[in-house]
């Protein structure tokens, strides 16, 4: 469906279209993945119930299912947005404020290894500190992984925000290829969410905020 929509909007035939869904559990790699960090064999993945991808999207080795909020934007960047680290930095945003809206005070590293949006679990309430992300032995999750790709300044893929995950299901792979930081979610945090429903039309708010947009209905 997002090659399908990327190519309509190459070509004028639809607007800019959001699209937020919830994955069946499935291990997905990026281009530059290293198959070395799935750590389930075929065997496992099958008695597990769980689906292995390879996508064209960027970045390394993740995880999608149950109680995750999955968003890929099939955006036109051009004329004034072709800058591929703003957009991934506005993605981003998009989820620290979901997380906000939780009392989470989720942020963005400035290491660029940390790709994401984590959590500092000593103390996950405080305002986000862009210097815990980089500080020896710190406590950090990835609550949202960010991966995208680009067609022409048309983007697809996007980002996955951990709401009710079940977080046991990453021990199946080495998230993003990071061996020594693991993950969390809103429920692993204490909170309470709402349905993935409500959570994702919160999502698109957020998004129409940062990217100056009107959401339209389907």
């Amino acid at each position: 469906m997002q090659e399908e929509l990327v190519e309509k909007r190459l070509r004028g035939e639809i607007g800019d279209t959001l699209l937020a869904l919830e994955h069946d559990a499935v291990i997905t790699l990026g281009r530059g993945a290293d198959a070395h960090n799935v750590l389930a064999d075929a065997h496992e993945r099958r008695s597990e119930g769980l689906d292995y991808f390879e996508t064209g999207r960027g970045g390394d080795v993740t995880y999608h299912g149950p109680g995750q909020l999955v968003v890929y934007p099939i955006l036109d960047l051009k004329p004034d947005r072709q800058d591929v680290r703003k957009y991934v930095r506005d993605l981003g945003e998009v989820m620290v404020r979901l997380a906000r809206d939780h009392g989470i005070g989720a942020g963005l590293p400035t290491d660029p290894k940390l790709l994401g949006v984590w959590v500092d679990l000593e103390r996950p309430r405080a305002p986000w500190s862009a210097e815990w992300g980089n500080a020896p032995g710190a406590r950090i999750a990835k609550i949202g992984a960010i991966g995208v790709r680009l067609s022409r300044w048309v983007t697809m893929h996007g980002f996955a925000f951990n709401a009710t995950t079940d977080l046991s299901a990453f021990r199946h792979i080495v998230p993003c290829g990071i061996h020594e930081l693991g993950v969390t979610s809103l429920a692993a945090l204490g909170v309470s969410p709402p349905a993935l429903e409500a959570l994702a039309k919160a999502a698109a708010g957020h998004f129409c905020e940062v990217f100056g947009a009107e959401l339209l209905p389907p």
